[in-house]
């Protein structure tokens, strides 16, 4: 593994250990108490924090926004907590179930009034997991420390109520006092989590090492063990697949644990089965029936996809003589409109067209696919492009996505911080200029 990669990944897969330290913990309990949907929830809830904050103009990576996440989460931690009834007739899975989906929804109708609201969505989705900081990291690993002491020193009633919760009600223990301690110190490590991991990768933290493991073994010692090495493994796995095929890390990380816990259940049955014969039979005929599906829509996809460009390409047929009826400008703006509104998003091939593409684009993601292009075709006015991005880009997310490209050609990242204003990086946006003039600019 080279120099290159392990700069550029070792945050990320610092980050990830300290993930899988206190989620595969956490999960445990979550799968034990069969409200898997929990971390689901009090995670959009805390993503609902933070879009509240970011409404207000408060960046997504402050401390302010942070509090704004905290009190969202200890509001359904208390929730989550009266919602539990000893003698239930609705499942408390019903009720997360709910107040994920109106977090969900309230999340949307807030960025619907918000500057870039789809970005800032996408990101509380998937995280920006790469470019986490060292302090960050620290700060998260010492909370989670903490809740972990906190776990330990009452660990006799928070095993008991997971396990058994009608013997705890008969003992005299006050269960929705614990279950709120229990929610909201559960809501402190996803207040930290989502704002590095995304909502996604956190719930797959939480959810699929303790799947796993249950399968495995009734014993929690082994269970965290087993756990927390599955997810060392997947993270290692995970981002070099996104590092090489150039892929968003933290979607690389799900679909990662994905495959292996489909592999790992795939296996334990086979393991476990009567006759192992007939088990890999088994196995095998469910393989072929997803060949077969993954064909048969393959064949749907280029039956329809053909159908289709055949279609346009009737339509095109008679734009040429439209179009020589057209001025200059107006054939111009009929271009760009082009481009624009290509449905499958292809890219041109050519400086010119991507410059052009790019200067009337209003999708910053749209923006950073050309700048991409642009550098592999073009890198001197690709790479000059990104580092002018950077000096105005409005969104913290947006930057470090830039910026992952630029780290990706020089192994630096100047000193860059995509949290921090371009004042506060005039410094390293210098460095940047520096790099350039001296790799593409050496005669000037």
């Amino acid at each position: 593994m080279s120099k290159e990669i392990i700069d550029i990944m070792l945050p990320a897969f610092a980050e990830c250990l300290v993930l899988v330290g206190i989620h595969s913990y956490l999960g445990i309990h979550v799968i034990k108490r069969k409200v898997i949907f929990v971390d689901l929830a009090l995670a959009q809830i805390a993503a609902l924090g933070t879009t509240v904050a970011f409404l207000f103009g408060i960046n997504p990576s402050s401390h302010a926004a942070w509090w704004f996440s905290l009190g969202f989460t200890l509001l359904g931690a208390a929730i989550f907590s009266l919602s539990r009834i000893r003698s239930e007739k609705i499942p408390q899975e019903a009720v997360i179930g709910l107040v994920y989906a109106l977090a969900a929804a309230v999340a949307i109708l807030v960025v619907d009034r918000a500057p870039h609201g789809a970005e800032h969505i996408k990101e509380i989705l998937t995280g920006s997991i790469l470019w986490v900081k060292w302090k960050t990291i620290l700060s998260a690993a010492l909370a989670y420390a903490w809740v972990g002491i906190f776990h330990y020193i009452f660990r006799d009633k928070f095993i008991l109520i997971s396990n058994n919760p009608e013997k705890a009600y008969k003992k005299g223990i006050n269960v929705r006092l614990w279950d709120f301690l229990f929610y909201a110190s559960f809501g402190i490590v996803i207040t930290h989590s989502v704002s590095t991991a995304g909502v996604l990768l956190v719930f797959v933290f939480l959810v699929v090492p303790a799947i796993a493991t249950i399968m495995v073994t009734d014993k929690l010692k082994w269970q965290l063990l087993l756990g927390w090495g599955m997810g060392t493994i997947v993270s290692v796995l995970g981002l070099y697949i996104s590092y090489a095929a150039d892929f968003p890390s933290g979607p690389t990380v799900v679909a990662t644990y994905g495959v292996v816990l489909l592999l790992h259940t795939l296996i334990f049955y086979v393991v476990k089965h009567n006759n192992r014969l007939a088990a890999l039979r088994n196995v095998g005929l469910g393989f072929a029936a997803v060949v077969g599906v993954v064909f048969f829509f393959r064949f749907m996809g280029h039956t329809f996809g053909a159908h289709a460009e055949a279609h346009a390409s009737d339509e095109a047929a008679v734009l040429p003589a439209a179009s020589s009826l057209a001025s200059p400008a107006e054939s111009k703006d009929a271009e760009i409109h082009s481009l624009l509104s290509d449905e499958n998003h292809n890219l041109p091939d050519t400086p010119d067209e991507l410059e052009t593409l790019y200067n009337h684009s209003n999708d910053d993601f749209r923006k950073i696919d050309i700048l991409k292009k642009w550098a592999k075709i073009a890198p001197a006015r690709g790479y000059r492009e990104m580092i002018r991005f950077l000096k105005t880009a409005q969104l913290p997310f947006v930057r470090d996505q830039v910026l992952t490209e630029l780290k990706k050609k020089t192994g630096t990242d100047f000193g860059y911080d995509p949290s921090k204003t371009a004042e506060e990086n005039a410094r390293a946006l210098r460095k940047m200029d520096v790099w350039w003039a001296s790799k593409f600019n050496k005669n000037k």
